[in-house]
């Protein structure tokens, strides 16, 4: 679909906070071969509303279309392409590292050195908490690799505008 060059967005969605809008959502986006590459919902300062952050690709053509698309839907308030504008992004990962006697200082160590926490400790692995850019994310988990990772879950990525400009 499309030509041309295509790059990552992340899309800043408020929506009311109703049942079957995120289903909307994500139906737009498959419905017209759109890959949703993370998506986060919760609900904002005001509990009728909900802010979602889509993290999605395609060329200018495309992102055309699904704002477009977005904008239609009628529990949509508003669509920000925020990748058009300078803005702060975080992601969460929660992952759960195998922790040898041997290897426990040098995981406590990495974990400082990424201003992570760990969340969980039990006799064979540590559960770790780490928040940051994807850069960071995938860079700590790649430094965890070699210990042996069990498990790990990971929010996407949130997203808001630099500045005093509110969504």
């Amino acid at each position: 679909m499309g030509g041309g060059n295509h790059t990552t967005h992340t899309i800043s969605v408020l929506v009311e906070n109703k049942p079957g809008v995120l289903a909307r959502v994500a139906g737009l986006f498959s419905g017209r071969g759109f890959n949703i590459e993370s998506l986060t919902v919760a609900e904002t300062d005001d509990p009728t509303v909900s802010r979602m952050t889509i993290v999605t690709s395609g060329d200018a053509k495309i992102m055309e279309q699904i704002n477009k698309h977005l904008n239609r839907l009628i529990d949509v308030i508003k669509v920000v392409d925020l990748s058009t504008e300078k803005f702060v992004d975080r992601e969460l990962v929660l992952l759960k590292v195998k922790a040898d006697a041997e290897q426990k200082a040098e995981i406590m160590r990495l974990v400082d050195i990424f201003r992570g926490s760990i969340v969980d400790v039990s006799p064979r692995s540590y559960t770790i908490e780490v928040t940051g850019d994807e850069d960071k994310i995938v860079a700590f988990i790649d430094l965890m690799r070699p210990f042996g990772i069990l498990e790990i879950a990971r929010t996407g990525r949130i997203a808001m505008a630099r500045g005093h400009k509110a969504l």
